[in-house]
């Protein structure tokens, strides 16, 4: 690993500065900070400083994570392995695998399975009841915001046909009114959590760790954790207390408008804890809305009715009066607005919102972001530039997969479904684009979305010249929504540890990658290898071919 306080001089290879700058030859790291590109680099490199030999390979900022969920990832590895599952009979068979290894348990809890095995995302109690049937089981689909039980679950959280249908919240019923097995959105969710313990906190602490331990080999060294409730809060400040925390993490708190604004005094006060941590791996600066959910479950907000009409025009989580006063609230208690928006219903209020903050508290110097943005209005996707809103985006879901195919396209129609993820559009508006993966729902490899925003091809190449090809971005656009794009998200350019970009000056936070990803094809770019990665200069993650020379 690196030694503390010795210069680092990385060479032979190719230094990427960003989209704006030419390509150098070498660069300086001195107390963690790029002191020289190039030539310059070279000079002023003592006789002490470490030589890091990239052998050809790609040395830039390092990635950010726009928009993940750290904790959930890092807990999927605490229960049956269903992630990896290909079909119903496979989880079912997992389950039951699980469930014999640990006769302790006294609830299973995993995620997360794919939607698109059953039709119509409508999983069966009875299914998972055959895997297991004297102890609740929960399982988490892909898109977190549903979940399958088994029929003791349903039965210790007390639903049956008689439950009434929940507030933000959905209950698929048989024929005869009784619940199905499928749980959609968080009223619903919520039912079966209030009486599910959950993990235990050093396993959520120890999940964390591994999160962060996973980013960190996937060069990268920030992370929007967008999705933080109170009790995630001390996971945080334990790990950052015990130096778990190898990439740094920004919190969004989430706003449930069921209790906002009376909520807002603690979010301050949680804000308040983190600092006074003084750890540099962690902030609070941000709150997480809920605009809508979700088009696979047909509670993403729509401008116009779904096709198939099952939830018509889908689910606004906050009435478009009480975000926007809500959005303004947060603004004028210093925190950056994160909002979830899918649908374009759900788009057009989030911007709205931004702009009304803006009229009461004049224009934010909080960077308002909008995650995902998978549909939205013509007239609608100038607003970002105009409005300085951050649209944060998921660049892997822009292809057509199995839960485009199955889930999304039936229910959007062909018109719309041409329509989605478009980020050329947003990048030539004057848009600051940024890139998460919202891992766990998806893979938290910035080259793997890289690929698929640049090709917009699945992994099989299909379709040929890519889906929605105008759509497409070059590869330096891309790798910058993943670098600049984040840092601007975050703010970083308002703190000592500015990053993002390598310029004299900023933090030296880095990937060193084994091939430059402008020179590949768009689809051999996910097998580039991670060689390391830095954070302020201190190596986070060193592959292990390189181990002994790096030592």
């Amino acid at each position: 690993m690196t030694e503390s306080g010795r210069p680092q001089l990385f060479t032979n290879g190719t230094v990427w500065m960003g989209a704006d700058s030419p390509d150098q030859c070498a660069l300086l790291v001195v107390d963690g900070r790029v002191a020289a590109v190039g030539d310059d680099a070279e000079a002023a490199a003592g006789e002490d400083a470490e030589r890091i030999d990239l052998a050809g390979g790609f040395l830039m900022p390092s990635f950010g994570e726009g928009h993940a969920h750290p904790i959930f990832g890092g807990l999927e590895d605490c229960g049956p392995r269903i992630r990896q599952c290909t079909s119903v009979d496979e989880i079912i068979a997992e389950v039951r695998r699980y469930a014999k290894e640990n006769p302790e348990k006294e609830w299973i809890l995993g995620a997360s399975y794919d939607g698109s095995f059953a039709e119509g995302g409508l999983f069966d109690a009875r299914w998972l009841d055959d895997a297991v049937s004297d102890r609740p089981v929960v399982l988490r689909a892909w898109d977190y915001h549903t979940v399958w039980c088994n029929s003791k679950a349903l039965e210790m959280a007390g639903i049956d046909a008689d439950t009434p249908e929940p507030e933000l919240g959905e209950i698929p019923r048989r024929a005869d009114g009784s619940p199905l097995g499928v749980l959609r959105e968080w009223g619903a969710i919520d039912l079966v959590n209030a009486v599910n313990p959950g993990h235990d906190f050093e396993d959520r602490v120890d999940a964390l760790k591994r999160a962060s331990e996973h980013f960190a080999s996937l060069g990268v060294t920030w992370v929007q954790d967008a999705w933080v409730e109170s009790d995630d809060i001390d996971v945080y400040l334990a790990a950052a207390n015990r130096g778990l925390l190898s990439t740094r993490f920004n919190l969004a708190l989430l706003a449930d408008p069921r209790h906002f604004p009376a909520s807002l005094p603690d979010m301050v006060q949680a804000r308040a804890r983190v600092e006074a941590v003084g750890s540099a791996h962690l902030t609070a600066h941000s709150v997480k809305f809920f605009a809508d959910g979700v088009v696979e479950n047909e509670t993403g907000a729509l401008l116009e009715p779904y096709c198939s009409g099952m939830h018509d025009h889908g689910m606004l989580v906050w009435s478009p009066e009480h975000l926007a006063e809500s959005v303004q609230a947060v603004d004028a208690a210093g925190f950056q607005a994160h909002i979830h928006a899918i649908g374009d219903a759900a788009v057009r209020t989030a911007l709205d919102a931004i702009e009304h903050a803006a009229s009461v508290n004049g224009p934010s110097v909080n960077r308002p972001a909008i995650a995902h943005v998978q549909l939205a209005a013509p007239a609608d996707l100038a607003r970002f530039a105009e409005l300085g809103v951050v649209p944060v985006m998921q660049p892997l879901w822009a292809q057509l997969d199995a839960l485009m195919t199955v889930l999304t396209v039936p229910r959007l129609g062909p018109e719309r479904t041409e329509q989605q993820y478009r980020m050329r559009t947003l990048v030539d508006s004057g848009a600051t684009l940024s890139f998460g993966s919202d891992w766990p729902c998806s893979s938290a490899a910035p080259l793997d979305g890289i690929s698929v925003g640049v090709s917009r091809m699945t992994v099989d190449g299909e379709p040929s010249g890519g889906w929605t090809a105008d759509e497409r971005l070059e590869v330096a656009a891309a790798l910058t929504a993943y670098t600049a794009g984040v840092a601007t998200l975050a703010l970083a350019d308002r703190t000592s540890e500015g990053w993002g970009q390598i310029t004299p000056g900023a933090s030296a936070d880095l990937v060193w990658l084994s091939a430059d990803p402008r020179t590949r094809p768009a689809l051999d770019i996910p097998g580039i290898r991670v060689q390391a990665t830095y954070l302020a200069g201190s190596c986070t993650y060193l592959a292990t071919a390189h181990s002994k020379e790096h030592a």
